[in-house]
């Protein structure tokens, strides 16, 4: 099966257009200082042809401000490619000099490395002779894999919660990074919209093994009664969303499998049959993970509706 391509620019431009405020705050508190957070609008995505790299590029995000009372604009670049690039200030040069041209207003222009690998990266793009400069050009620059998680931690900001995931963390840390982000969650007190928005994020960059999430529900079982008790309502909501996810897939499955039989033995008695196996095989699939995961047999029958017994020939 192909790898599932993650489309980071989407996933990057969410979570910072509904946290934009909280970025600025947590990385550029100067920043914050001196725009109207109060007069904010997102515009459409500026889209730019670069002549002789024979591609086009989009600025990922564009936010319309005043800056001290007067029109601005804030720009936002991530760049996700690991490998080095000479030329990626001239690019942040670009960018800012033809929305500048377009707009003709001060702009602030960022630039988010959000690879893997760690890396030097310059902010700015210099044109001097020796006897002239003719261009300084500067930009606010966030390296995400450089920054140490752990400095984070006790931020009550949702980007920096959702952004543990990116940083630089090593493997050995990767269930204590989702414990704390998990504590991070449960204090933040989101709304389920904005909840799921970052757990989504997280997941999506910093995922554990079966193992993994076992040591952390260890851990998290040994922390303080009452934290403890909200952390393990956490997880156990996202688990159970999940396995409503996998059941409903079951069921597609199932209708699908149902449809192909029905046309040979009779298209209604193909379809129920269909959709009955496949319910039964994603909620059989569901328990045999939440086995693996140290659920008890009493927990498992309540949220698949499998009978007991049967839960207790998968554990054989």
């Amino acid at each position: 099966m192909a790898k599932q391509r993650i489309d980071h620019d989407r996933l990057f431009k969410e979570l910072l257009s509904t946290f934009f405020e909280d970025f600025l705050l947590l990385f550029f508190p100067d920043v914050y200082e001196h725009i109207d957070v109060h007069h904010l609008s997102f515009l459409s995505e500026e889209l730019f042809t670069d002549v002789t790299a024979g591609e086009k590029r989009s600025v990922d995000l564009l936010v319309e401000t005043k800056v001290k009372g007067e029109d601005g604009l804030v720009i936002v670049h991530v760049e996700h490619q690991s490998y080095k690039q000479r030329t990626f200030p001239e690019r942040m040069f670009l960018y800012f000099s033809r929305l500048f041209q377009k707009h003709r207003r001060r702009i602030f222009p960022i630039a988010i490395f959000s690879y893997d690998e760690r890396h030097d990266e310059p902010s700015s793009l210099m044109i001097q002779f020796p006897f002239l400069t003719v261009l300084d050009f500067r930009f606010l620059t966030v390296e995400l894999r450089k920054l140490p998680w752990r400095e984070y931690i006790r931020r009550d900001n949702p980007v920096a919660a959702a952004l543990l995931s990116k940083m630089g963390y090593n493997e050995s840390e990767k269930v204590e990074v989702k414990k704390e982000f998990l504590r991070m969650l449960v204090r933040l007190e989101l709304d389920e919209a904005k909840q799921r928005l970052l757990f989504g994020f997280f997941e999506t960059y910093l995922r554990l093994s079966e193992a993994e999430e076992i040591q952390l529900r260890n851990e998290v079982s040994q922390m303080e009664t009452k934290e403890a008790k909200q952390v393990m309502e956490l997880i156990i909501s996202y688990e159970q969303r999940g396995i409503e996810k996998g059941i409903q897939q079951g069921v597609k499955q199932g209708i699908e499998q149902g449809l192909k039989q029905g046309i040979k033995q009779g298209m209604k008695q193909g379809i129920e049959q269909g959709r009955q196996k496949g319910i039964e095989e994603g909620k059989i699939d569901i328990a045999k993970k939440m086995l693996a995961k140290g659920y008890d047999v009493d927990t498992i029958h309540e949220l698949t509706g499998l009978p007991v017994e049967k839960i207790e020939q998968l554990k054989k």
